[in-house]
């Protein structure tokens, strides 16, 4: 007997019912504005990416997991971490629990980079927050649980 769920067209949370083109759209609308905001420090996305990512952990990375996290190849995403180290933004360590690997810390002047670019947006973003109806930001505050939870499915997912 054939135990796969099926989609309930009568049930509103059915993901078969989910409108994903739209939800591609307006993410891609959403990041393509939000990645061409002016920001402070004039360094390239996947620099800043890499910077974001290693100030929102608590601990440092091996380079391995900025590879998946990123989305980037091994031998790229170490040339990056060179520049980074060479810029004095990260620092490589070795791993204590590993003498064969290394892991990336960031540095004050790294955390620096990303909380200008945090701060550089946040002014861009907040007049335009201003005009939406309090309806509106109060569904962008309901949302944020749940495109935080599809990042990390994705980011976990292989």
């Amino acid at each position: 007997m054939d135990q796969t769920p099926h989609a309930d067209p009568t049930d509103p949370a059915d993901p078969a019912d989910f409108d994903v083109d739209a939800f591609i759209t307006s993410l891609e609308d959403f990041n393509r504005f939000y990645i061409r905001l002016p920001v402070l420090e004039q360094l390239p996305f996947t620099t800043l990416s890499v910077l974001d990512t290693l100030a929102s952990r608590d601990t440092p990375m091996r380079l391995t997991e900025l590879t998946g996290t990123e989305q980037l190849t091994q031998p790229a995403i170490t040339q990056l971490v060179t520049r980074l180290e060479r810029d004095e933004l990260v620092e490589r360590r070795p791993d204590p629990t590993d003498g064969r690997a290394v892991l990336v810390h960031i540095t004050e002047a790294g955390r620096r980079v990303g909380r200008s670019r945090r701060a550089d947006r946040a002014r861009h973003l907040t007049p335009l927050l201003a005009r939406l109806t309090p309806e509106q930001r109060a569904a962008i505050t309901e949302a944020l649980p749940v495109l935080s939870r599809l990042a990390e499915l994705g980011r976990n997912t292989p």
